[in-house]
């Protein structure tokens, strides 16, 4: 036994153990497979797949001017990045303790920007201010707070929403850019030649940090095919690491940011958004944007919890309900209220948390890590928030195609297709891309197991639909072509894999041969059933 299994062993046998119900640990209901050390690296793989909200949430809220539209600019800037690793602890940790879920919370994409953007406006330039914005996310906490109690709440497969935010340029590795004919279309340009609205003028699919982030997601998806422990948190490293240093053309813009970064460790506290509520209530727009605030936050946290909890296997079939849902909806509640204190936008669960599930963690010490890395971060925000967004996207489009439960080798470029006809806004790109990444993923596959007379071989490779094997991914007379005979035949009737050699399934005793096996078989086995 390791130092690891003695660690993981020690650990579910105490009270934190059977608190947090760890495989193991002698608890009514334990949490099969999870373990301490799985649920270490979960947390800080989900932490920083998410950690791009600490500097984009302060950028999203200053743009509204904050409490001062016109000076102190940078100062609102730094108070959002205290406010936001803040709540994000508070809320990680309250979550993990209280609803034992790996599912984590921030201020949310979307919902900061229709705070700052929409009811605040540029520079408050909008008809809310933004101390009336403030008040109206309070009271929409207190009101969230109330509906989770009596259990109003739905579910929503959000997938394909994951992947296409690890797409955008935002949170994501700049594929995807918004068009104003066709709303969206593949961008991949350099920053040098994007509007301030980060669409694509020229340049389209030339820019490197477009393709570092392409060459991470596939990194990940082989390091996954061999399950490889720790491979998301590998690949997002790995690429921030190489986007770190200056002048090249994968680095991050801005020299303000690097600046920011070189400080390594600071601390700002909360100076000019703290509490700061202005409670006049007569405006209609003031409730417009609180009823807003609610039915998109209880969309988006209701559909995000509820695709964490079936992607981490935690549904109940009978109820459709997953454990700790009560609490976990109570936590997000409060948490808005707090987070409104601290001058936020709205605060909702997050879908990165999907990254945590698929690297192992089944707890809340997943989210409570998550906590104590943001916590970590309150100090340390130069580092936490210089890890680009062409890193983390990566892990986003991941997570997504995970979603489809199948052979990762195939499933990861299938969902690209599917993904990209609609948001690249066209069916050959999305074709290219699809079998792109299958030829290179596979072909990488082929590569090791021939090199290594089939000793490195995916320990997953026989999950396939049609029993897996190299031939199974190429057409039948190509095979017949080179003298080569096909392992396995699918019966178009609904048959499972007939194995070549093995008794017809009408019960005739004569043996199947594979060059023998042509149309009249399949009519007639398919007419058995």
């Amino acid at each position: 036994m390791s130092w690891i299994d003695k660690l993981n062993s020690r650990v579910a046998q105490t009270l934190i153990g059977r608190w947090f119900r760890l495989e193991g640990s002698g608890a009514k209901i334990e949490r099969p497979g999870s373990k301490f050390s799985v649920e270490l690296r979960a947390g800080l793989t989900t932490f920083i797949s998410m950690s791009y909200i600490i500097s984009v949430n302060a950028l999203i809220i200053t743009d509204s001017g904050g409490t001062s539209y016109s000076s102190c600019l940078q100062d609102i800037k730094l108070d959002i990045i205290t406010a936001t690793c803040a709540i994000s602890c508070l809320a990680c940790i309250f979550m993990g303790v209280f609803a034992n879920l790996p599912i984590a919370l921030a201020p949310g994409m979307g919902l900061n920007a229709y705070f700052a953007y929409t009811v605040v406006g540029f520079h408050g330039s909008g008809k809310v201010s933004y101390r009336n914005a403030l008040s109206a996310v309070f009271i929409e906490g207190i009101i969230f707070f109330v509906l989770s109690v009596i259990g109003l709440r739905q579910c929503f497969g959000i997938g394909i929403y994951l992947a296409f935010i690890g797409l955008q340029s935002s949170a994501g590795i700049g594929l995807i850019t918004s068009n104003s004919s066709t709303l969206v279309e593949l961008g991949g340009c350099p920053a040098e030649f994007r509007n301030k609205d980060n669409v694509c003028l020229s340049h389209h699919m030339e820019g490197g940090t477009m393709w570092l982030g392409a060459m991470g997601l596939l990194l990940m998806v082989t390091m996954l095919l061999y399950r490889i422990k720790g491979a998301i948190l590998f690949g997002i490293v790995l690429i921030a690491a190489i986007s770190w240093p200056r002048g090249t053309a994968v680095t991050a813009p801005g020299d303000n940011a690097f600046d920011f970064f070189k400080k390594v460790v600071t601390f700002h506290p909360i100076k000019r958004t703290l509490a700061e509520f202005h409670w006049d209530l007569t405006s209609g727009d003031v409730w417009i944007a609180l009823v807003t605030f609610l039915y998109v936050d209880i969309l988006d946290c209701t559909g995000t919890m509820f695709s964490m909890a079936k992607f981490g296997g935690y549904m109940d079939p009978k109820t459709q309900d997953f454990e700790g849902s009560s609490m976990a909806f109570l936590t997000d509640s409060v948490s808005i209220i707090i987070g409104s204190i601290f001058g936020s936008s709205p605060v909702t669960a997050f879908i990165e948390s999907g990254a945590g599930i698929s690297e192992g963690g089944r707890t809340g010490i997943t989210t409570i890590v998550v906590g104590i890395m943001f916590f970590i971060a309150i100090f340390f925000a130069p580092i936490f928030a210089s890890f680009p967004p062409w890193a983390t996207g990566p892990a986003l489009i991941t997570v997504g195609s995970m979603m489809m439960t199948n052979y990762i080798g195939d499933s990861v470029p299938a969902f690209l297709t599917i993904i990209l006809i609609p948001f690249g806004y066209s069916i050959g790109y999305g074709l290219i891309a699809g079998i792109g990444s299958f030829v290179f993923i596979n072909s990488l596959v082929f590569l090791l197991h021939k090199a290594s007379a089939g000793r490195i071989t995916p320990p997953n490779f026989d999950e396939r639909d049609d029993g897996g094997g190299f031939k199974s991914n190429v057409p039948r007379w190509i095979l017949r072509l080179f003298g080569k005979k096909p392992e396995s035949i699918r019966v178009c009737g609904g048959f499972d894999d007939i194995e070549v050699g093995t008794t017809r399934p009408d019960g005739d005793d004569r043996k199947l041969a594979a060059d023998e096996f042509g149309s009249d078989d399949m009519k007639e086995f398919s007419e058995v059933r």
